[in-house]
């Protein structure tokens, strides 16, 4: 199925960009750990990415993809091109007006974001300071998105794919050059990270710049016009850029709130890394290939096909993530620990940032879910109703953050994301399904079960691993011993589940030979 070849080019990319984050992230914890420095690099980091997913990937994938696809089969190349060259220009335009007012602004937007920074004015300026060098990253990373969705509607999803690489690349090699000159824990090198994420976003800029023009589109920078057309995809974008961008929203709420605690900042940064992982390879990529594909099939007047698209996309998701939330739910101190804890990353912050992973975990599923049913909307022009949702989620991570923080600190802040999450899943799954647009079939409802199942037997087990190897985790030991035994952990628990699941039909051997064979032959 094309939409699975195409969704495994994307995961494979985005495992390997996650895998380069990880190595990236060891060497952040390792020069950094949780102080002062890498609180005020989590927040510089984290403030222009919530206006990238704003600007650029969540108005884009909710209402650029559907109107250029329409323009392209509908109305030619030419057509398409041209529209492609208004938005372009148009957002060009809009992000430098909003990059000079936060410049300028970044110490009022500060007490907004971060209010518990204003206590320690040492980390409140450095924190002003990395973020205004780390912001034209949004510029740079918002017009990447605009790139990616049109090629993406040309079905040319590699570059786009491949693109995060080059952040990590980039700031590995300068993480490690940091590490050989003996900066250690100071200002300048948070100073010099932040210089390499503005660097590395110019450097995905110019990479899809390129793909664009190979794949033979030719954009002409022109003075902002109000178009129709343009009018249209802000009329369909100002929706979609709340409701796609909601689970960024829900991290800034999470990192106001986190502000008022010490370290809490970064003990959530490394717990979301972890969790991340299979939400980018699982649920991001199935959700990018599936909006151009519910948009085909609905010009096409293919209802049986949109379902059967919706359906496997859902069995699929699931068959995965299902199983890796168990695991991150069972294991969480054994994963942070042998990831990140060494130099100035101490035991204290392991324990720690545990505890967030395993209550970000529980909500990995209704991450997916929301890539998978929120294209349903999109692809029909409605990103109205997301948007409700969206604020839905948005009021339900602030009261139960406000709720559960004072209870249980930076973990209550994870644990109202995971929540805000199931809510907007069930509200977009329900919703659709009483629209009309949505029916699951028996094969998801039987193999939903089984996931369901055996993924709770093989937690079960790797809860009972983790209980008589705990001890072993700990910086006394060798690392290579802790690497071996949670490998031995992972494969254990991989071997139960999939085992299982060819035994009770969760899934055909075939089926998972087939994946792999598109995958390899792509």
């Amino acid at each position: 199925m094309s939409l699975f070849r195409s969704a495994a080019t994307v995961g494979g990319f985005t495992m390997i960009s996650r895998v380069l984050g990880f190595v990236r992230d060891v060497l952040l914890a390792s020069l950094l750990g949780t102080g002062m420095v890498a609180e005020a690099y989590v927040v510089a980091f984290r403030f222009p990415n919530l206006f990238r997913r704003l600007f650029g990937e969540g108005a884009f994938n909710a209402a650029f993809v559907p109107l250029f696809a329409k323009r392209l089969e509908g109305e030619g190349k030419t057509s398409a091109e041209n529209f492609a060259a208004e938005v372009f220009s148009g957002l060009l335009f809009v992000l430098l007006l909003f990059l000079a007012f936060a410049e300028l602004a970044m110490p009022l937007l500060m007490y907004l974001f971060a209010p518990g920074f204003a206590d320690d004015a040492a980390k409140f300026d450095l924190t002003v300071v990395l973020t205004r060098i780390a912001f034209p990253y949004l510029v740079f990373m918002s017009l990447v998105a605009m790139l990616s969705g049109v090629l993406n509607s040309m079905h040319r999803f590699t570059a786009a794919a491949a693109a995060p690489i080059v952040l990590n690349v980039i700031l590995i090699g300068l993480l490690s050059g940091i590490h050989f000159a003996g900066w250690g824990n100071s200002a300048r090198s948070g100073v010099a990270i932040v210089w390499g994420v503005a660097f590395a976003g110019f450097a995905q800029f110019a990479m899809l710049w390129i793909a664009a023009r190979k794949a033979g589109l030719r954009l002409k920078i022109q003075r902002p016009a109000y178009t129709p057309g343009v009018k249209r995809l802000v009329m369909l974008g100002i929706p979609g850029l709340v409701a796609s961008g909601i689970a960024q929203l829900n991290l800034v709420i999470s990192t106001i709130i986190a502000s008022l605690q010490d370290h809490a900042q970064a003990w959530l940064y490394f717990a979301d890394r972890v969790y991340q992982l299979p939400l980018g390879v699982i649920g991001v990529a199935i959700g990018v290939v599936l909006l151009p594909e519910l948009s085909r099939r609905l010009r096409a007047g293919d209802e049986a096909g949109v379902h059967q698209s919706q359906n496997r996309s859902l069995e699929f998701s699931l068959f995965l993530t299902i199983p890796a939330t168990f695991a991150l739910m069972a294991i969480p101190f054994p994963i942070i620990q042998v990831l990140f804890e060494r130099g100035a990353y101490g035991a204290s912050d392991s324990h720690a940032s545990a505890l967030a992973l395993g209550a970000y975990a529980a909500g990995l599923p209704a991450f997916v879910m929301v890539k998978i049913f929120s294209p349903g909307f999109f692809a029909r022009e409605d990103t109205k109703t997301p948007m409700y949702f969206a604020g839905l989620s948005v009021a339900t991570n602030i009261a139960m953050a406000l709720i559960l923080f004072p209870y249980f600190g930076h973990v209550g802040v994870a644990m109202s994301v995971s929540i805000a999450g199931w809510v907007n899943a069930l509200a977009l799954g329900i919703t659709l399904t009483r629209k009309g647009h949505f029916r699951t079939d028996a094969r998801l409802r039987t193999r939903l079960v089984k996931t369901i199942g055996i993924s709770m037997i093989m937690g079960a087990v790797l809860l009972a691993g983790n209980y008589y190897t705990y001890s072993l985790f700990n910086s006394a030991n060798e690392l290579w011993l802790r690497m071996a035994v949670l490998g031995g952990l992972v494969v254990t628990g991989a071997a139960i589940f999939f085992v299982l699941a060819f035994a009770t039909g969760t899934i055909a051997a075939s089926e998972l030979k087939g994946a792999v064979s598109r995958s390899a032959n792509k």
